[in-house]
């Protein structure tokens, strides 16, 4: 499946409308207990805020998402989300690959707060080689050797 990092902040979402419904459709398919409010609350939030999304983008299609906010230093991930349809055929893997990346490309190192990341992401950040190093109320995301 040829997924591609398409990120959406503010500006890139009030012009797509595609994006703005592919968003929607994301975060509805999370568990409530992951997002802190209603999906389209969350979202419009996040991009008020100043941050961004970091997508998985298939056939001109936004499938995948993680909510991304850059501190000068780091990448803070949180809300990692894939559609239901495309879950478990690789889309998280290449998307947290992809994200990967881009912040190395961008010298940022990765981080999440300790609560936003799920036994779940844990194991598979660990399965693409990440090396979860665990800060007081975070964990910093160690690349792989060789960047994947």
């Amino acid at each position: 499946m040829p997924v591609t990092l398409h990120p959406v902040d503010r500006a890139a979402w009030e012009a797509d409308a595609q994006a703005q419904l592919d968003l929607a459709r994301i975060y509805a398919d999370a568990p409530s207990e992951r997002l802190p409010a209603p999906v389209d609350a969350f979202i419009q939030g996040h991009l008020a805020d100043g941050h961004r999304f970091l997508c998985a983008r298939f056939n001109d299609r936004l499938i995948g998402a993680v909510a991304q906010r850059d501190d000068g230093v780091a990448w803070w991930l949180s809300h990692f989300c894939i559609r239901k349809p495309t879950r478990r055929r690789g889309v998280g893997t290449r998307l947290l690959t992809l994200v990967g990346r881009a912040a190395q490309a961008e010298s940022k190192v990765l981080r999440a707060e300790l609560s936003q990341l799920q036994l779940a992401d844990q194991v598979l950040l660990t399965r693409l080689g990440y090396r979860l190093e665990h800060h007081s109320d975070f964990y910093e995301l160690l690349m792989p050797e060789g960047g994947k």
